[in-house]
């Protein structure tokens, strides 16, 4: 009533009419407001109450299992994301970015039958040659002390039809703080001591056979061995990484420390295990390797970007759970909750599920490589990648402004999601690791949203244990809401976001060691590795 009442004026008054601009601005300025707390109350709303992570957990590390690149599963898992997203009402495809060795794992079981029966803890490392349905039944011995590789070479001809333990021994299986929490400080410091010399000498004697580490085992199949037992503890219980074999034609399995320091002590101790290994596999020729890529077009500026990133390959020890599953199902739910809560965006909002992350970041460097209009105009990447934890550190990737426009991305974060995050601005540029590096590479805002660690670079970081169990849901709602927020913010943004790169330093301070390192300088856009036929 009153806005007629003014308009109906002569505006004679240069008072009045100032009083109605100001007034008609005020309403704008607070219905702006308000409709952005609505969408944001209503993603909040959504991923706390009417939350689908669990259900996309289940299908997802239960149902389809771990991602290995080039093998069903992980094509499967593209089928079933894809088909997801056209549920949800998005468009969605399968981008085909090259070709990889296939393989599927199939059954391990390892028996100890001699001194005593006893059934062994371990799997089969990936890609792994197959054994026969029946298995094999072999010795084992490992490599003695020598002084020279002529010496070496004379233990090589005494190991056909054998099996050979390649990795050291350990002298604990007790995590480090466990000894910092019971042991005295004097046992503590024996230990180590204990461990560095048994480490330093394991390598020398590896050294002395003229071989390194990682061609060593081809000379033990060349020698005749009927298989390789290693084991590659993650220092936490229960816990191996579990990473390919490096062989052409005999199995490669790991063990766990318990089963592994046994069948070592023994033969250390003049007693010859005998061990039953069934180990089956399936060669499958070349396989495609894809991502999945899923949308929400934009309405005002269809050809501008902003990407949720995540990688969807893992290995394959354990079921990929928190690297990377949890990281792409996070961006599954935000993409969810944004076309239901905003499906006109401003800006197209893409999400990217990238294959072979595992083996060089190779998906997201063939995506920016293959799409340079959208790396060309995309905001923000905003990338998800270590563990279950919630998001707790967000870095500037060395783009000079980046704080003001992050600041107003999160602005509108709730207090109890963003009270957990620290900041650093301008930061430095990612140049590897996972994947918002591609993009950075290429000169593009994109953002890894750094999580807890929950241990993860212990217990589940490419271990046996990386399963649905350790998952942490409450964290993962904390970074849905943080990730739908910041994709609605920045694909609302009037500005595009700026480009302008920091002045590196020389030195820059390594983040793991807290030690000052030579600076890289910006990292240069790398090539995928689009064949993987011959991977080990």
């Amino acid at each position: 009533m009153i806005i007629l009442i003014l308009l109906n004026l002569s505006f004679k008054s240069s008072i009045m009419k100032n009083f109605l601009i100001l007034f008609l601005c005020l309403i704008s300025i607070n219905s702006y407001s308000y409709y952005q707390s609505e969408t944001v109350d209503k993603i909040i709303e959504e991923a706390t109450d009417n939350s689908q992570l669990e259900l996309l957990a289940h299908e997802l590390f239960d149902l389809i299992g771990p991602r290995l690149v080039g093998t069903p599963q992980m094509k499967n898992a593209h089928d079933w994301a894809k088909e997801k997203y056209e549920t949800w009402g998005m468009t969605a495809r399968l981008h085909k970015w090259g070709v990889w060795r296939g393989w599927e794992r199939g059954i391990t079981h390892i028996d100890m039958l001699e001194p005593r029966i006893r059934t062994l803890a371990g799997r089969q490392l990936a890609w792994s040659p197959s054994t026969s349905k029946r298995g094999i039944t072999a010795d084992v011995v490992k490599v003695p002390e020598i002084n020279d590789k002529s010496e070496f070479e004379t233990w090589l001809k005494t190991i056909k039809g054998k099996f050979v333990l390649v990795s050291q021994n350990q002298i604990t299986g007790r995590p480090d703080y466990q000894w910092e929490e019971y042991a005295t400080p004097e046992s503590f410091e024996k230990l180590k001591e204990d461990r560095d010399k048994m480490s330093d000498k394991w390598f020398s004697n590896l050294r002395k056979t003229g071989y390194g580490y990682r061609d060593i085992n081809q000379a033990f199949e060349d020698a005749g061995a009927v298989g390789l037992i290693s084991s590659y503890w993650s220092k936490a219980f229960g816990a191996n990484k579990v990473f390919s074999a490096r062989t052409e034609k005999i199995p490669n399995v790991d063990l766990n420390l318990e089963d592994y320091t046994m069948l070592y002590r023994m033969v250390e101790n003049g007693t010859t295990p005998k061990v039953k290994i069934i180990s089956t596999s399936k060669e499958l020729g070349d396989m495609p390797t894809f991502n999945t890529i899923a949308q929400i077009k934009g309405v005002e500026k269809p050809e501008e970007y902003v990407i949720l990133s995540a990688h969807f390959d893992s290995w394959d020890g354990g079921q990929g759970t928190t690297d990377n599953g949890t990281g792409s199902i996070v961006m599954m739910e935000a993409m969810r909750i944004l076309k239901k809560i905003y499906p006109n965006p401003k800006r197209t909002i893409m999400v990217g599920h990238w294959g072979s992350e595992e083996q060089g970041l190779n998906g997201s460097r063939a995506f920016v490589e293959d799409f340079p209009k959208i790396i060309e105009n995309t905001q923000a990447v905003f990338n998800q990648d270590n563990g279950t934890g919630r998001v707790v550190n967000i870095n500037g990737q060395g783009f000079l402004n980046s704080y003001d426009y992050i600041s107003d991305w999160l602005s509108e974060v709730p207090q109890n999601v963003k009270k957990h995050i620290e900041t650093e601005f301008p930061g430095n540029p990612g140049g590897g690791g996972t994947d918002h590096a591609s993009f950075v590479a290429a000169g593009v805002p994109a953002f890894n949203l750094s999580a807890l660690d929950w241990s993860y670079f212990n217990y589940t970081w490419h271990t046996n244990l990386d399963t649905h169990d350790k998952i942490v849901f409450e964290d993962l709602k904390n970074n849905v809401i943080l990730t739908a927020i910041l994709a609605y913010k920045a694909s609302e943004d009037p500005d595009t976001a700026s480009r302008e790169q920091r002045v590196m330093p020389e030195k820059v301070r390594n983040r793991r060691t807290g030690k000052m390192m030579q600076s890289r300088g910006w990292p240069s856009v790398r090539k995928p590795n689009r064949d993987g036929t011959s991977s080990k």
